[in-house]
């Protein structure tokens, strides 16, 4: 039991870390999101391919893997076995694991697509990285309701049996209603970029919490239970 807390807090601040690093790495080093012309967003992408598909193996694919850990642990920390809305939460957390994961791996992929084609039919490859760059938006790259659904869940179970600080808590829902807007095209762009800046403090509060273990939240606690 606590060899887990121990790990979910470990996942949570490299959470945090991952954003840190997403944030330098896609606005300040390879910055492709403000290019407007399909032709050159690719070719864009074809000349820092390697330092992309590290970024989104780091910011997505390995985030989402963490995010597994973070999310059982919570499970136990929240006494999911005895909470409804707990064990909600650990299924938003999870489908959230699964989308990031997906969107990295799409977006990867989708890479040495267009690239391989991009010589011989640029048109076609500009065609089909935005039906890719979609789906990767669709999938994790550019709404985050269903992480703000977990935070939201999370922060409500969290004030219901006070095993998360009480600030803490009430922060996850500025945090959570960021994530939550984001579903609305008007307000996608700041929901997100606010999101993104409160889950890195969020995610690093959480952090320090769950390897700090008080007795009193995780004592008498079993393992994970979904049923």
């Amino acid at each position: 039991m606590k060899g887990l807390q121990k790990w979910g807090g470990i996942a949570a601040l490299y959470e945090a870390l991952a954003y840190i690093i997403g944030i330098v790495g896609f606005l300040v080093v390879v910055n492709i999101s403000e290019i407007g012309d399909p032709l050159q967003k690719v070719a864009a992408i074809i000349e820092n391919q390697g330092l992309l598909s590290l970024l989104h193996l780091i910011v997505y694919v390995v985030w989402g893997a963490s995010l597994v850990v973070l999310t059982l642990a919570l499970h136990e920390r929240l006494r999911g076995h005895s909470s409804a809305t707990a064990r909600t939460a650990t299924a938003f957390g999870l489908i959230w694991s699964v989308l990031v994961i997906a969107s990295g791996m799409v977006y990867n992929v989708g890479m040495e697509t267009v690239a391989s084609m991009y010589d011989q039919n640029p048109e076609q490859a500009a065609t089909i990285w935005l039906a890719i760059e979609s789906i990767f938006n669709g999938l994790g790259g550019g709404v985050e309701v269903v992480g703000g659904i977990w935070v939201t869940l999370l922060s409500v179970t969290a004030l219901q049996n006070g095993t998360l600080p009480r600030a803490f808590s009430l922060f996850g829902f500025v945090v959570g209603a960021a994530g939550l807007i984001t579903v609305v095209p008007a307000l996608g762009e700041i929901g997100g970029m606010v999101f993104g800046l409160t889950q890195i403090v969020w995610f690093a509060w959480l952090g320090i919490t769950l390897l700090q273990q008080p007795k009193s939240a995780i004592q008498d606690v079993p393992s994970p239970a979904f049923g």
